[in-house]
């Protein structure tokens, strides 16, 4: 496989923004992810909610986000090797079945009544397992969606549209569902929005799936864990990533906290918060769409993490709404234009064979490490408040991020030679 960059002077920038479009499977697979999504972040937010009411505890609102989110350092590494040896659609299936399953039996329980606290952990853990196989399922899937590898990193960045876009529309509809209906709806929903995405996954027509190398597949975990220690840029990104998703863990941990407690406000400011932070996002990932080239990839990435540090501690520190709105505005465009980007690179540099596990590592980075974040800014709040751990988790970003941008000249010495092998840049 060849990436090579090709002239695209005659586009138009929303041309190049949706040029991977023109595959049907791509936009099966988004249609799907879109509605799925959309009932997904209903669920987090009627879950936060939910647990928040029943224990005025921002310590047990880390741990909610911790038993969702912990599976993934167990189980994404399985996932990877899985995705390797498998099909990856017919996987992707079987995990989102289980996961409606999963949705249903929360909404019975809140719907009769019945719902205790550990109800809520069990199940949340029952749905972390299953996304941990989903997410590096998901990732691996996309390059088997386009024909046309050269239109890869733009299918990646619309994918992140798609998830970022539904960040905008689910936490809104679910503040406005849980003040006049209850978080039970939000549940049956978010069971409801799986059909689309399973009936779109059924309808695609894919090659056979095939190992992507010949070669025998020996050490499987061990084999991707050693992959990603030898490469010194995907090794690199992947530490940068787990530290934005710690501190990314440590906001939707307090949001509830903030909302009531420093806003004054009910689910309906907490939908209004994270709509920002979507709408935000959204538009960092439409940005990362649009863009013709993944050069120049590593100094955004810096840039922007370092100035989501600055918005999450302007965030902490102004509790006027208006403030903290346009705050959390940045932070989501520059989370995710920082950490899209590093996703884009990893899969530009990743090699097919390893693809499934790769991105395994990057799920784990991505989810597997935040709930820590969520499990330290739970546990500070408690002792010195939500205000000082969300700022300390601003500090943390921009640290590790200064610390990116300051390896940046070796990162590029690195990634040269294997852009120049792919074709990304020319040979020199």
């Amino acid at each position: 496989m060849r990436l090579v960059v090709t002239s695209t002077s005659g586009k138009s920038g929303l041309d190049m923004i949706f040029q991977a479009l023109k595959y049907p499977n791509l936009r099966l697979f988004l249609f799907g992810q879109l509605c799925s999504l959309v009932g997904t972040w209903m669920q987090i937010v009627a879950g936060s909610w939910l647990i928040y009411r029943l224990t005025d505890s921002p310590w047990l609102l880390g741990v909610f986000a911790f038993a969702m989110n912990f599976p993934t350092l167990l189980f994404s590494p399985l996932a990877g090797v899985a995705a390797d040896r498998f099909d990856r659609r017919n996987l992707l299936i079987l995990v989102n079945v289980l996961s409606m399953i999963q949705a249903f039996v929360l909404w019975l329980l809140v719907f009769t009544g019945m719902v205790q606290l550990w109800h809520l952990m069990v199940l949340s853990m029952v749905l972390g397992v299953l996304n941990a196989y989903e997410l590096p399922l998901r990732q691996s899937l996309i390059s088997q969606l386009v024909d046309d590898h050269r239109d890869l990193p733009n299918a990646i960045a619309l994918n992140s549209s798609v998830f970022n876009g539904s960040r905008l529309v689910g936490p809104a509809v679910a503040g406005a569902v849980i003040s006049f209906l209850g978080e039970g709806v939000c549940f049956l929903v978010n069971a409801l929005s799986f059909l689309p995405v399973i009936a779109t996954l059924l309808a695609m027509r894919l090659a056979s799936h095939h190992r992507a190398s010949a070669q025998p597949d020996s050490g499987g975990i061990r084999a991707g864990f050693a992959y990603v220690r030898a490469s010194m840029p995907i090794r690199l990104l992947l530490i940068m990533v787990s530290v934005l998703s710690m501190v990314n863990g440590a906001f939707y941990a307090l949001a509830p906290v903030f909302a009531r407690d420093v806003f004054g406000g009910g689910p309906q400011v907490l939908g209004y918060l994270l709509s920002f932070s979507g709408f935000g996002a959204f538009l960092g990932a439409a940005y990362l769409a649009g863009r013709r080239t993944v050069i120049g990839l590593g100094r955004i990435v810096a840039v922007a993490g370092i100035a989501a540090g600055a918005a999450y501690m302007v965030f902490a520190v102004y509790p006027d709404i208006r403030l903290a709105s346009f705050a959390i505005f940045l932070c989501g465009f520059c989370v995710i234009a920082s950490i899209g980007g590093m996703n884009i690179i990893i899969q530009t540099l990743v090699d097919e064979h390893m693809r499934g596990r790769v991105m395994s590592m990057y799920a784990l980075a991505l989810v597997g490490i935040s709930p820590f974040g969520s499990l330290a800014a739970g546990a500070l709040a408690m002792h010195a408040g939500e205000v000082t751990a969300m700022f300390l988790s601003g500090i943390l970003a921009m640290a590790a991020m200064g610390y990116f941008w300051f390896c940046l000249p070796s990162f590029r010495a690195k990634v040269r030679p294997i852009y120049a092998r792919k074709g990304i840049i020319p040979e020199v």
